[in-house]
């Protein structure tokens, strides 16, 4: 072969190979996850969430990256957390519950945003409609405050006695309030007193456990709000310690020890939320893509927890229950 020839062709495979690894690195996309809580709280729904996309053809480390960004528990850094995913140039960037979201979109009215289990987003601003979002955010919501005057029912069955509950809610969170609204209206219909205490932060629980302790109620009923959520196990102990039955929307509750949950399967919500991100990397726009809201709710019950404070859990719970647990 010619000395030219050898050269040409030569610079023909460089140039080849150059466009062809253009090519898969542009074939990667990246979507960036922000969260108000931690690692360690989120692994099942980031595992959910990973299914859910491998079913729809997106594989982690292969056609997707994704960036992780956890505020564990401190609302001030979500700010700093989700200008660094737009510094990333994600793709979209998927947000858990209303305070993340917010922030997100206060951030960026470009990059396509996919919230997961936002309370109310009509009424806080995120969207226009349920059906016609507008904007650059869509995705599932969470809002089902009918669910907490069943959870109120749920323990008026467990413990038919009960007269009188503590109710803790975050009067700064959209979906904690709409909730305590909720439940004060079931406990009326009830004949169950409402002693409502305010959880703004962390540092309120001691004094307001404390109260929940010195009320003489029957029973601990706890609101949606991610600040009660970062705090489960906490008040999961307290109320055993109490000897008051818990109630909570998610089941991270009765797994950390609290008696029962009622409400969304919050994992079922990630792995949902995989299609709207597969819908828009291929280019979709989240405008146009309605907001799915929850059908399917989940009963769990610590028969454990139950065991402790005397309490008989009647067969036809024990019947309906999606998981005991002994």
């Amino acid at each position: 072969m010619k000395r030219r020839e050898f050269i040409g062709l030569a610079t023909g495979a460089m140039t080849w190979a150059h466009g062809a690894r253009g090519q898969q690195a542009a074939s990667i996309r990246r979507i960036g996850v922000l969260s108000p809580f931690s690692p360690a709280d989120t692994l099942l729904w980031n595992k959910a969430l990973l299914r859910g996309l491998r079913d729809v053809g997106w594989v982690d480390g292969k056609n997707l990256t994704i960036e992780y960004r956890y505020a564990e528990g401190k609302k001030e850094r979500l700010r700093e957390l989700v200008t660094d995913l737009i510094r990333q140039k994600v793709d979209i960037i998927v947000t858990t519950v209303t305070l993340d979201t917010l922030t997100a979109k206060n951030a960026t009215a470009e990059i396509p945003i996919v919230m997961v289990a936002v309370g109310d987003p009509v009424a806080t601003g995120i969207v226009r409609s349920l059906a016609r979002p507008g904007g650059n955010i869509t995705g599932l919501s969470q809002m089902t405050p009918d669910l907490s005057g069943k959870r109120l029912e749920l323990l008026k069955e467990i413990v038919p006695k009960v007269s009188a509950v503590a109710l803790l809610f975050n009067p700064e969170d959209q979906l904690s309030i709409l909730d305590w609204k909720e439940a004060q209206l079931s406990a009326q219909s009830l004949g169950i007193a409402v002693h409502s205490l305010e959880v703004r932060s962390t540092a309120d629980l001691e004094k307001v456990l404390h109260e929940a302790a010195t009320s003489r109620v029957g029973a601990l009923v706890i609101m949606p709000a991610p600040i009660l959520f970062d705090n489960l196990k906490l008040m999961a102990d307290f109320a055993i310690q109490a000897r008051l039955p818990s109630t909570f929307h998610l089941r991270e509750f009765p797994a950390a020890g609290g008696l029962v949950s009622y409400g969304v399967d919050r994992s079922e919500l990630f792995r949902r939320a995989a299609a709207y991100v597969d819908k828009i990397l291929k280019g979709a726009s989240p405008a146009a893509l309605p907001i799915e809201q929850p059908t399917k709710f989940e009963l769990v019950i610590n028969l454990r927890t139950a065991a402790t404070l005397g309490l008989t859990i009647p067969p036809t719970l024990l019947g309906i229950a999606d998981e005991l647990i002994e």
